[in-house]
Parts: structure tokens; sequence; C-alpha cells
């Protein structure tokens, strides 16, 4: 049964756990390391261990072919699903780009310029529930930063996986999955190519080898398992029940949090989510989910609500009203009113699906075009402005004990 718990007890969900990723770095360190130094001799051994690829087969690369004909066996509902989607997402990406810029007088002139990266690789999952959507959420926005290389792994496709990278024009697509997928990204072999940052939710081993990684790679963050928190103050129990259930049914980690200020609708919601468990098909995981992880938090006023959704710092975040918007200052994603359900923003709305966990929240945002370029920063000076900022420059660098920065600037003024 759904907890119902007051501000006290919800002390307790707030230290939640860190990712219990120790464990999983004694796994996939060793793995980084031979992917590192045997190249595709150790990728091929792992995937065929772990991803069930064949013994007969002699490379992680899926053929152009395969994934066409799976682009082209796509139903007429699923390529329109692909189409609206996209559409939303690519437009929304576009949107999220910097722009370069330049400024100046005096004979100083600064600015910015935007530059893609070289490669890219994005990881999707297809275990319980294999994930095309997510290859929507990863490549879109690395194609509209303009990467020229875009390469995509999962270790046991579904046809839809390979039917949207098709219908999306991935060139390049490897079956191979866990640490050792991440690994040849990160160092490259003879059959995958190094790419400069690698995006996308996996596995613990998958989080771990990102973590372990990070700096060597670009990655995007070390997710943990999904959740979601809801404010309410009244509503649709059964609707509220099942926007928790959608995120419980994701795995037994996730988390789903309802905090209200009204107790008659916590106890319909909590008997509401019992009641759907009884028929939902997903209900062995969404069940654990809830019993574990999830509860319905009484607090007094709207501005208790939110208080602690900020310190819990929630992946997704659904809100009644946009009144409470002004109060908010840490979530992945933001959801407005009754009619904005978090599965709109899985699929189609626009806004990505690849968001901070964890309590991430509270230092980055989710997954954006923004990722796949680097901005550089630009800056021209003429002899009359060097002349102006000399002073300052000079001064600051001899207060250092650089002395060789100050006379760069003293020896172009001279005469």
């Amino acid at each position: 049964m759904l907890r119902i718990i007051d501000c006290i007890e919800a002390e307790k969900l707030l230290r939640r756990r860190a990712a219990h990723l120790s464990a999983a770095e004694q796994v996939a360190g060793p793995i980084l390391n031979a992917v590192r130094r045997r190249g595709d001799a150790a990728l091929l051994s792992y995937a065929r261990r772990f991803d069930g690829l064949e013994r007969s087969t002699k490379t992680v690369a899926i053929p152009q072919r395969s994934i066409q004909e799976a682009t082209e066996s796509m139903s007429p509902a699923f390529r329109r699903a692909l189409a609206q989607a996209s559409k939303n997402i690519r437009s929304f990406a576009r949107k999220q780009l910097p722009k370069g810029w330049t400024t100046g007088s005096g004979g100083l002139r600064t600015g910015q310029i935007v530059r893609p990266l070289d490669a890219m690789a994005a990881y999707i999952p297809s275990g319980r529930y294999p994930l095309p959507s997510t290859i929507l959420m990863t490549v879109i926005p690395a194609q509209v930063a303009g990467v020229p290389q875009i390469c995509v792994a999962s270790p046991r496709p579904s046809a839809e996986i390979l039917g949207t990278a098709g219908y999306l024009g991935v060139g390049k697509f490897f079956r191979m999955g866990g640490a050792h997928a991440i690994a040849a990204f990160a160092f490259g072999t003879a059959t995958v190519p190094k790419v400069e940052r690698i995006v996308g939710p996996g596995n613990i081993y998958v989080a771990a080898a990102k973590k372990l990684l990070a700096g060597e790679v670009g990655i995007d963050f070390v997710a943990g398992p999904s959740e979601i928190l809801i404010i309410a103050e009244d509503g649709d129990p059964k609707v509220l029940a099942m926007d928790m259930l959608a995120q419980a049914e994701h795995d037994v980690d996730a988390s789903a949090i309802l905090i209200t200020t009204n107790k008659k609708l916590a106890a319909a919601v909590a008997s509401e989510v019992e009641e759907q468990l009884r028929s939902l098909p997903t209900s062995e995981n969404a069940r654990a989910a809830i019993q574990r992880n999830s509860a319905i938090i009484l607090v007094s006023s709207l501005e208790a609500a939110v208080d602690l959704s900020n310190r819990f710092a929630p992946e997704h975040l659904s809100i009644p009203t946009t009144s409470l918007l002004r109060g908010i200052r840490n979530a992945g994603s933001i959801f407005i009113g009754p009619n904005s359900p978090e599965a709109a923003g899985d699929y189609a709305s626009g806004p990505n699906h690849v968001l901070p966990t964890s309590g991430f929240a509270s230092v980055r945002a989710g997954l954006s075009a923004a990722d796949f370029v680097k901005v550089i920063s630009v800056q021209e000076l003429s002899r009359a402005g060097l002349k102006k900022l000399a002073p300052a420059i000079t001064t600051l660098a001899r207060a250092e004990g650089l002395e060789a920065h100050a006379r760069s600037v003293e020896v172009r003024l001279r005469g």
C-alpha cells in the first residue's frame, strides 16, 4: 500500500541513497581496461557474453540494410507518431542552441562563435522496455547542433529502435551494451569510432562506466532511477494515481511522490493506486517501486510543498498551475496543469526526456542541443584598445608574479 506520511518522515526520502555505484564500478573497471587494451577483440567477447551476440557474428556494427528493412517495415501509425514527435523535439531543440555574437567599441571587440562537436554517441536501453523514444531525444538535438558523426548503441535493439534510427538517418549503429559499449565509444576501436560525448540512460554498469570515464569523454550525467514529484491541493484521484504509476512502472527503484495539503485526496489517491495495480500489466515493477520508494506527503501549505520539492530536486515535477513556477528552483522538467502528463514529455511534446535524477537537477538541466556544441570566445584588440587596457593588464600580471605576461603587452606598445 502507498504510504501517507508527514514532513518529518519525508526527511528519510530526502536522504535518498546515492546511486550504489561502488560495486558496479568494481565490475566496470576491468571491462573498460580490457576494451582500452584489446579493442574489438574484447568488445566482441563482452557483446557475446552479455548482449547475446552470436559467435558467428564478427562485428558489433549493424548493417545499413538491416536498419533500412526495419524502417520500411514500420507501421503507418508508428511512422506518424515519429513524425509528430520528431517535429516537436526538433523545434524545441533549435530554440535551445546558443547563438554567436560580437560586440565592442574603443578598439576592443569581443564575442563568441558556436561550433558542433565532431562526434557523439547515444546509448539506447533495450532490455525490459526498449526505448525508441530515446533515439529521438538523443539524436535529434545532436542533429540540430550540426554534429557530423552520430552513433547509436543498443544491446538488443528492437525493430522499432532500428526503424527509428533509420527514420532519423543514423549512419552508425552498434549492437553492444553495458560498460563495454561506453568504453568502445570513449577509446575508439577498429570498428567503433571514438566520440566526444556519450549520452542516454542505461543500467547501473552504464552509469558506473560513464562516471569512471568522465573527463576522458564528455557525458550527460550519471543517471539514477527515474522519479516524479507531484504537487496537488485537489484533483482527480485516478489521474494522480496514474501519473504516479506511470513513473513507478519504469523500474523497481523508481520513485513517485505526491505532496498535498488535502488528507481526503491523499487517501483517495492511495486507494486508487491500489485499485489500478490490480489490472496494470506492469504491476510487478510498479508495486515494488510504490512500496519501496514512493509516498504521499501531507504538508500544511503549498509554500511548504514547493520548499520540499526544491529540496528533492526531482527529475519530473508536476504542478497544478503556473502560479507556483516563481518558487520552483530545482527540477529536471516541469509539467503544469491537469492536462500535462509526464508521458507527454516522454514522447512527443518537445522538451527532452533525458533528465538529471537523484537530486542532480539542483545543479544542471536536462539534455539539450547546447550539450553538443562548443561556445568559443573571440577577442580582437586594436593598438589603441590594447594601450587603453595595458595598465590594468600589466598591474594584474605583476601582482601575480607573471612578468612575461606584462612584457608581452609592453613590447607591442613600444615606439
